[in-house]
């Protein structure tokens, strides 16, 4: 049986509940599960199974679906998770930076992967200009995340992935530690087998120009994370993704189906 408080129907009034065109509330907790079921379900039999399960707080579906589901002015977005892989053209930035915001407004999370961005003071072929890089690129997004609410039920959940191995992996490690920055997204570290390898035996890896894929570099492996370790000690960014290790036990193998970052629900 489906048990209600106080701060349960606050919560729901304010995140969850279908409103009118004034904000107001127009629906109540059994409402909103008899709308979801009756959404999701194939056949009234389903539709019965599935509101039993709810209001018996055996299961209920993410926010995005109970927000959304069944709503007539509300796109058909019933996910959570989305990761959007950033391209290294302006056109492809603004691109996933408008996908991000249409994800957000329906009350789902984005996460990006920045490491095809090549690094700062690179030669953009097309002007002859001079690349910004990825952590430039990364407060423009962090900046769309502050202007919307996700669907007016939470603030866009965000997070910026990029690889160890890109030139400009230090900048972006330390892009938190003044605690004014990039307040609304979350990043981590792309961590390689290599990177892990050359730590384990205490030497230098390489950078490799994600637009060349040469290697313009070398770091100290144990520099390099000694200094994760402290910046995720002041601020709690960032996190670690063990890229490798996550793509062996991908069950969608392919270079088309390569895991290249995770949203924050990781």
């Amino acid at each position: 049986m489906l048990v209600l408080n106080d701060r349960i129907i606050n919560v729901a009034e304010k995140r969850m509940l279908h409103k009118d065109t004034n904000g107001n509330v127009i629906e109540d907790i059994p409402g909103m599960i008899a709308r979801v079921a009756d959404y999701l379900g194939d056949n009234e039999e389903e539709k019965k199974e599935f509101a039993a399960l709810m209001a018996n707080n055996y299961f209920f579906p993410n926010s995005p679906c109970l927000v959304n589901a069944g709503i007539p002015d509300r796109p058909n977005m019933l996910s959570a998770c989305f990761v959007l892989e950033v391209p290294d053209s302006i056109e492809g930035i603004y691109d996933k930076l408008k996908e991000s915001a249409l994800i957000f407004k329906t009350g789902g999370g984005v996460g990006y992967n920045f490491s095809k961005l090549r690094p700062a003071n690179s030669i953009v072929n097309s002007t002859k200009g001079v690349a910004s890089g990825p952590v430039s690129f990364m407060h423009i997004f962090d900046a769309s995340v502050e202007g919307i609410k996700q669907g007016g039920v939470r603030r866009g959940a965000t997070m910026g992935v990029l690889r160890v191995d890109h030139p400009d992996i230090e900048e972006f490690i330390q892009a938190k530690i003044d605690g004014a920055c990039l307040q609304n997204i979350n990043i981590s570290v792309a961590v390689t087998e290599d990177f892990m390898n050359a730590l384990i035996a205490r030497k230098d890896y390489e950078l490799i120009d994600p637009s060349t894929k040469r290697t313009v570099g070398k770091l100290s492996a144990k520099k390099v994370f000694d200094l994760i370790v402290d910046c995720a000690w002041r601020t709690g960014d960032p996190g670690l993704l063990f890229i490798d290790r996550i793509n062996q036990h991908n069950p969608l193998k392919g270079p088309t189906n390569e895991i290249c970052a995770t949203n924050p629900c990781k």
